[in-house]
């Protein structure tokens, strides 16, 4: 026979049950933290001494406790926060599990002054109760962490480890709330200060001590319609990259959760826009009805049960996407229109013998009658025609650098549908007309404004160089052009135009699924597939491909490795197609290819609506002429 069965001592049983709670100094610290913010407070301060093992003192201006609140709240099971388990269903607190307390006092000294009383509890005292001075609010001392429980003090890191750990948690809990003013103190110093009434970007930025400027954090908003659920959610723009997901925060109600499926969501969404393996930086604040999840089912509140999942994922997934991609598009065109007005300003000087009458401008008669615009499309064109005749007048004896961005520039102009036949333009040197094509994007006129100066004669390819970059030449400004995310880039906008031409296979291809997840997702996704020009059919335990896209340059195994694995979002299987199809067709680092191709591949990527590739990275750099003269101390 083993060991008889025996009950724990109450001391023993205590200890174990709190080192459920309470593992470390920063454990304290979130418990503490979350009384306070449940408390209605509106500043909050932590301290800590030698990283939190000999104190953790925290005071906020909040609701306080009563004497008669004091006398128990440390005890097993004691909350003010439930009553029932029916309110487990309904919970708008952080806390509720009535174990934070009870569970310090097992492993240290508590002490918690609030009105004109103090109480002390600990291993050894049991609720002791003196007056004291009268405070506003709460004050919470947690002394010698694990005095009484050697077992466990010993596996704690020294105080510098625990002092960041500690500060980490202090700063996830002041990022969910920027409504609530936060200050953070290490051994008397100040390390961290929040002011209340920030944005959520304000205080995303500042929690994570981001370099960036402000003005590359933005926030956007999206709710199910009925009541179930809303969202924030704080970018960085693709200029604000990580190498890792550590900057990427779930809350749910409040509470910083570990869920695989939102973060999921949010890289789907960023996917084709953090190059080479990073990431975006990001925080998602959701705030769901309470009876939709489940926080109970982890001591310290880390993880969260949904009862469906599926739309706040989709949502989350397509915000961020469209986030993405409105934020490149306006990239592209500021571009265009600040690119415009350079060439504007390097012409201007020598415009005036240039000028002729109006009879010589353009005739209106090019215009396509049956074209309608708005009236606040049209007073766009007359402010940007009487930009140009201002920067073109004979009188202008100087003309300025144009600013980057133009005064006559609109908040909505990157969504607005022009042609060129909206302009009316002075005839400029070595200028050609751009015919309107029957095809127009959003930024037609801007393409066109953009290339007014330039025909084919204005391009010069230069050469190759380093086995990777092409060089070339364009209205006065020197290109260094990376060779394969230029021809991917081509290469993937020539697929999309084609998406969903197939080719049938001969002799099926097959593969086999790894579990039955994989299964449930390729039935789940068998129309987008068909659409992005895949025919699969199950068979017994395996899949057959019966069709490809045209273009796919792909077997079975990138097929599983591109599409199953990773389970695509429906929504981005055709991109994710053509990009992966694209970079494996496309010319690679160090190849060597022909000059003719070479000068095509140069000449295609300086004219391309988007010089990013599929995956996000910049297809060239430019340099101006100014700033090579710049580079070699040149005036």
């Amino acid at each position: 026979m083993g060991n008889p069965v025996r009950i724990l001592k109450a001391e023993v049983a205590r200890k174990i049950a709190a080192g459920e709670v309470i593992d470390r100094p920063a454990s304290i610290i979130r418990e503490l933290l979350d009384n306070s913010v449940d408390a209605n407070s509106k500043n909050i301060l932590v301290e800590i001494r030698s990283g939190g093992i000999e104190e953790i003192r925290v005071v906020d201006d909040g609701a306080g406790l009563s004497k008669e609140d004091l006398s128990v709240c440390a005890h097993e099971h004691a909350t003010s926060k439930i009553q029932s388990e029916t309110d487990l269903l309904n919970l708008s607190t952080l806390g509720f599990r009535g174990e934070a307390l009870s569970s310090i006092a097992a492993v240290c000294r508590l002490s918690i002054t609030s009105g004109s009383w103090n109480m002390r509890a600990s291993i050894t005292e049991d609720h002791i109760i003196t007056q004291c001075t009268p405070v506003s609010g709460t004050i919470v001392v947690a002394s010698g962490l694990f005095e009484n429980f050697p077992a466990r003090r010993v596996f704690l890191k020294r105080a510098a480890s625990e002092a960041t750990m500690c500060r980490a948690m202090f700063l996830e809990k002041a990022l969910a709330r920027p409504d609530i003013a936060f200050r953070f103190k290490a051994d008397g110093k100040d390390r961290d200060i929040f002011r209340a009434g920030q944005t959520h970007a304000e205080r995303f930025k500042s929690a994570i001590g981001a370099t960036e400027p402000s003005a590359l954090f933005r926030e956007v908003t999206a709710d199910s319609g009925d009541g179930e659920w809303s969202f924030i959610l704080v970018l960085g723009t693709p200029d604000v990259s990580r190498t890792s997901k550590k900057d990427i925060f779930i809350y749910v109600n409040g509470h910083r959760v570990q869920e695989y499926s939102l973060i999921q969501a949010i890289e789907y969404g960023a996917q084709g826009f953090f190059p080479n393996g990073t990431h975006p930086a990001a925080a998602l604040f959701v705030q769901m009805r309470a009876d939709l999840l489940d926080f109970n089912i982890h001591p310290a509140k880390r993880e969260v049960r949904f009862k469906d999942i599926s739309a706040l994922h989709h949502a989350v997934s397509s915000t961020t996407r469209n986030f993405f991609k409105s934020y490149t598009l306006s990239e592209i065109v500021e571009e265009k229109q600040s690119s415009f007005l350079n060439m504007l300003g390097n012409y201007g000087t020598n415009y005036e013998s240039d000028i002729e009458s109006e009879s010589d401008i353009e005739s209106e008669s090019d215009i396509d009658e049956e074209e309608t615009f708005s009236e606040e499309e049209r007073d766009i064109s007359r402010q940007i025609d009487k930009k140009i005749k201002e920067m073109t007048s004979p009188s202008m004896q100087k003309v300025e650098k144009a600013p980057s961005k133009s005064s006559f520039e609109s908040d909505n102009f990157a969504t607005k549908r022009f042609s060129r036949n909206d302009f009316s333009f002075p005839r400029m040197p070595e200028m050609k007309a751009v015919k309107q094509t029957a095809t127009r994007s959003p930024f037609d006129s801007i393409s066109h404004l953009a290339n007014l100066a330039s025909d084919d004669d204005d391009f010069r390819y230069i050469g190759a160089a380093l086995g990777t970059f092409l060089i070339a030449e364009k209205n006065g400004t020197l290109f260094i052009i990376d060779q394969h995310a230029a021809h991917e880039r081509i290469l993937f906008n020539a697929i999309m135009q084609n998406a969903g031409e197939k080719q049938g296979l001969l002799v099926p291809l097959s593969i086999k699924t790894q579990s039955d997840s994989e299964d449930s997702y390729l039935e789940s996704v068998k129309n987008e597939l068909s659409k992005a020009g895949f025919e699969i059919e199950k068979n017994g335990e395996e899949w057959l491909i019966k069709t490809f896209p045209i273009r796919y340059k792909g077997n079975e195994k990138n097929f599983y490795e591109d599409i199953v694995k990773k389970q695509i979002e429906p929504s981005q299987i055709l991109y994710s197609v053509a990009a992966s199809t694209a970079c494996r067709a496309a010319v690679m680092d160090g190849d060597i290819i022909s000059e003719s191709k070479a000068r095509e591949i140069a000449k295609q990527a300086l004219e391309l609506p988007d010089p990013h590739c599929p995956h996000g990275r910049p297809i060239f750099h430019k340099i101006s002429r100014s700033e090579l003269f710049s580079l070699v101390k040149r005036t």
